[in-house]
């Protein structure tokens, strides 16, 4: 299955619920009137995208409309795809150019971290580089071992501690690792307590602290995962762990199991969040790197 094609099945649900309903509204309305435009944004905020966001994409269509003097309802379609790509496109790319690169991932416990940690070194590894991940889950007692599992399906090294350990610690070990090895980048896993717990941002705050210390002029992302099923509240936990570490993108996981795909796009508005990568199923090579225009392409297809 080609990539394209991955992302289309992927989305299926979301298109199934969203797209299938703004297709109807297009078909039913021969005109162009607030009713139109009241049943798209509604569709829209049914659908994740979010109150605002809904409101935003409405009035840029109706500013579209005026421009380009679009006439016929069955042109509103395009015009809508083209606002939905423009407000997604944008960061997408990792910047991890540097020898090492620092990948930090963070997220909640059940979001599906460590998978994606191990699909994402998969995808390195396929690109040629030289992985090395820090199981800098001390707190949870099975995450290391299932982090070493993917190390092995993966075929990175891993740099690991006891229970308990001092998360910093593993990811000053991981670092002094990858220079010593010639590695090209460090994946650090992290603990995934509740996002509004202070111990886990203190946490965080001193694995950011050696990493600027240890790798100051590395080439850094820091990525939260978020569960897509959870629409609406992925986005206020995005908005909680903003303002206690220096998100740099968000990995959006479960879009295959979720009618909710339009989240991806409350994200990206509401929280100036870029989208780095979806996960669409459950092999190692079905998180795939985020394209605003493929992803829009594949809803409305």
């Amino acid at each position: 299955m080609g990539f394209f094609d991955k992302i289309k099945k992927g989305l299926e649900k979301t298109k199934n619920s969203m797209m299938k309903q703004v297709e109807q509204i297009f078909h039913n309305f021969t005109k162009i009137d607030e009713e139109l435009f009241e049943e798209l944004e509604e569709t829209l905020i049914m659908a994740d995208v979010g109150v605002s966001t809904a409101e935003k994409i409405c009035d840029m269509l109706r500013t579209r409309i005026k421009e380009n003097g679009i006439t016929d309802a069955s042109q509103v379609r395009d015009a809508l795809k083209e606002i939905m790509i423009e407000i997604l496109s944008g960061g997408e790319e990792l910047c991890l150019h540097t020898k090492p690169a620092i990948l930090l991932i963070i997220g909640v416990n059940g979001v599906g971290k460590t998978t994606t940690i191990g699909k994402l070194a998969a995808n390195f590894k396929a690109e040629g580089k030289k992985v090395i991940l820090a199981a800098a889950d001390t707190f949870r007692a099975a995450a290391t071992e299932q982090l070493e599992i993917w190390a092995q399906r993966a075929g990175v090294q891993i740099v690991k501690h006891a229970e308990g350990a001092d998360p910093a610690a593993v990811v000053f070990d991981a670092i002094s690792a990858a220079k010593s090895r010639e590695a090209d980048l460090v994946i650090c896993d992290t603990a995934g307590r509740l996002h509004n717990k202070k111990n886990l941002m203190d946490e965080l705050n001193k694995i950011f602290r050696v990493i600027q210390r240890e790798a100051p002029d590395a080439d850094k992302e820091v990525l939260l995962v978020l569960d897509a099923t959870t629409g609406q509240n992925g986005v206020n936990q995005a908005k909680q762990f903003m303002e206690a570490t220096g998100l740099t993108g968000i990995i959006l996981t479960k879009l295959d199991g979720t009618a909710k795909g339009g989240v991806v796009i409350a994200i990206k508005d509401a929280l100036g969040l870029p989208v780095k990568y979806i996960g669409v199923g459950e092999g190692i090579d079905d998180l795939q790197p985020f394209d605003a225009r493929k992803f829009v392409e594949a809803l409305f297809e």
